[in-house]
C-alpha cells in the first residue's frame, strides 16, 4: 500500500500541470513538432474514450460508459488494492498506475463536460498513435507492468515448481 499514494499524488500533479499547460497555451494554435516530427504537440478534446472510440455515441451512452462505469471500475480498483491480500509489489505498482490514469482521466472528464485534454502525439511518417496525455501513458505502462509482472510471476512459480 505504501506505493498507491506517492503514484498517486505525483502523477495526478503532473497529468493536471500538462493538461493545463496544454489549455492555456496550446488551445487554438497549430501543431508544434520537434525530433523531425516524433513527437507532435497538439491540442484536442477528446469525448470518446481511448484513441476517441465511441466519440460518436449520444452523449447520454457515453456518460453512462465513461463517466459511471469508469468511476465503479475505479472504485472497485482502490478497494482491490487497499483489502486484496496477496497482491505482489509489481501489481501493486501496476495497478496504481492505472487507476491514478483512468482517475485523472475520470476527473477531466467530470468538470469538462464530458471530454478529456489530449495534447501528445507519436510516431514516424503516417505510422501515428492517436492524440493522448499523461495520463494515458500510467495507463499504457501500468497495463505493460501488469503483463510484464504476470509472465515474469508465472515463469518463476513454473520454475519453482519444476526445481
Amino acid at each position: 500500500m505504501l506505493f498507491i499514494a506517492p503514484i498517486l499524488i505525483l502523477g495526478s500533479i503532473l497529468d493536471r500541470i500538462t493538461k493545463l499547460w496544454a489549455v492555456n497555451f496550446l488551445q487554438g494554435e497549430p501543431s508544434v513538432s520537434y525530433f523531425s516530427n516524433f513527437i507532435r504537440i497538439t491540442y484536442a478534446e477528446n469525448t470518446g474514450a481511448f484513441l476517441g472510440l465511441g466519440y460518436n455515441l449520444p452523449p447520454q451512452v457515453r456518460f453512462w460508459l465513461l463517466t459511471a462505469t469508469v468511476g465503479l471500475f475505479l472504485l472497485g480498483l482502490i478497494v482491490y488494492l487497499f483489502i486484496g491480500k496477496e497482491v505482489d509489489k509489481t501489481s501493486i505498482v501496476s495497478l496504481s498506475l492505472i487507476f491514478t490514469g483512468g482517475f485523472n482521466n475520470f476527473i477531466d472528464r467530470a468538470f469538462n463536460d464530458g471530454a478529456v485534454v489530449d495534447f501528445l502525439n507519436m510516431g514516424i511518417g503516417s505510422l501515428r498513435t492517436g492524440i493522448f496525455n499523461v495520463a494515458d501513458m500510467y495507463i499504457m505502462a501500468g497495463a505493460a507492468l501488469l503483463i510484464v509482472g504476470q509472465f515474469l510471476f508465472e515463469r518463476k512459480s513454473r520454475t519453482q515448481e519444476a526445481g
